[in-house]
């Protein structure tokens, strides 16, 4: 690693198009969990201009009205009575419902190691966790301010302080970093769409973005700008609403943002859109959960945990650990360690997240609340994979 670098990571608001795809993807996971655990799904969605278009292929006992899904997402984002609204846009699909499989008719918290080995992968993929002492959250800093902000403008807008924002907006936070730690705010960049092209003046907007925004969410943060830290509010002139009536967006485009915001590996599958019986979304879930479990143990200041599956196998193929010359002890014992504490098997992350039966107890859904401001990283609600229970079990091992 440099002794000296700029990590720059970006967020953006739930009404960013490619945003609003991963909810609505997610949202209709949610749906079908919500009536029947044993369901199975996959969910695309592309929007653009007035036109929303979902794909998607399901085997499930539940009854979804997908256009219905979707509108209630697009409404609840903020799009109403602008150039792309829930109530006019048209709402295309093409789906495919599959034949039921009793295969997954099961209840997870009954499976037995015997019965975990019947659960192969069935996707071949290379995922990664990661967390690091930069935040609370052990996550990276420049993605966690880039999400606080992203929250805070879409706050602002919901509560109605500053009412002439519209739902789409981008936060970028830069961070400088000396011996791998992050020393000062090196830049910030901040854009909001508003629903008059005219009003407020740009003096106006940057002044309000500013107090509201910016100071609000530095206020309690160890690292805050100074007088060097290059401050960009609208630095291109968005036309008027942004949004899908003006750029498309499609499901699983913002892997870096839903991930590490670039400062570590992501495997490059889309997470949102997708079931919890795919191992290319569930796996990335467990490696995070094991990185932070390595960090909260005091075994690394980083982790990055590396799982390989091959179709057809049950186990990983491939766990590693890197953390960067921080460890404690050696990267492959360390390895060999969170093999033994970590069951990657999907039957066992499973059986340890209960994720096919979150979203029928999760208030407003689980999966669509993911699809924003990042998979990891949260404690705006419960997500199994930030608990860190296995520090004993790590230490001990």
């Amino acid at each position: 690693m440099k002794k000296e670098f700029v990590h720059t990571s970006e967020s953006v608001t739930e009404g960013h198009p490619d945003k609003l795809c991963d909810q609505i993807s997610d949202a209709l996971i949610d749906r079908f969990y919500e009536s029947d655990p044993t369901s199975r799904i996959i969910a695309e969605c592309a929007v653009s201009s007035s036109i929303v278009f979902i794909a998607a292929r399901f085997s499930s006992l539940a009854k979804v009205d997908f256009p219905n899904v979707a509108r209630k997402v697009i409404r609840k984002i903020g799009y109403m009575d602008l150039e792309f609204n829930y109530k006019t846009c048209s709402v295309l699909t093409s789906l495919k419902e599959m034949p039921q499989n009793q295969h997954f008719h099961f209840e997870e918290s009954n499976l037995t190691d015997a019965e975990i080995d019947k659960f192969p992968a069935t996707d071949q993929v290379t995922l990664f966790g990661f967390a690091c002492r930069q935040s609370p959250e052990l996550m990276p800093l420049p993605i966690m301010l880039a999400h606080k902000l992203a929250r805070r403008l879409s706050l602002v807008r919901r509560d109605s302080i500053l009412p002439y924002l519209a739902p789409d907006g981008s936060t970028q936070v830069g961070v400088h970093y000396v011996d791998g730690k992050p020393t000062r705010i090196h830049s910030l960049t901040i854009s909001a769409t508003q629903l008059d092209r005219f009003w407020p003046t740009p003096a106006v907007l940057q002044d309000d973005i500013l107090r509201h925004v910016v100071d609000e969410v530095f206020k309690n943060e160890s690292i805050k700008p100074d007088n060097d830290t290059r401050l960009f509010i609208n630095p291109y002139s968005f036309l008027r609403l942004g949004g899908p009536s003006m750029h498309s967006g499609l499901t699983g485009r913002k892997n870096a943002l839903d991930t590490y915001g670039g400062y570590s590996r992501n495997g490059g599958a889309a997470l949102s859109g997708k079931d919890p019986l795919r191992i290319d979304r569930v796996g990335a879930y467990a490696a995070r959960y094991a990185a932070k479990n390595v960090v909260a143990a005091g075994l690394a200041d980083e982790c990055e945990v590396q799982l390989s599956y091959a179709i057809g196998l049950t186990r990983p193929v491939s766990i590693q650990v890197e953390t960067r010359g921080t460890g404690v002890i050696d990267d492959s014992l360390l390895a060999e360690k969170v093999e033994r504490c970590f069951d990657f098997r999907l039957g066992g992350i499973l059986r340890k997240f209960n994720l096919r039966r979150l979203p029928s107890v999760s208030k407003n859904g689980f999966f669509r609340k993911l699809a924003v401001f990042g998979h990891f990283g949260r404690d705006d609600f419960y997500v199994p994979w930030e608990e860190t229970d296995k520090t004993e079990e790590l230490l001990a091992d």
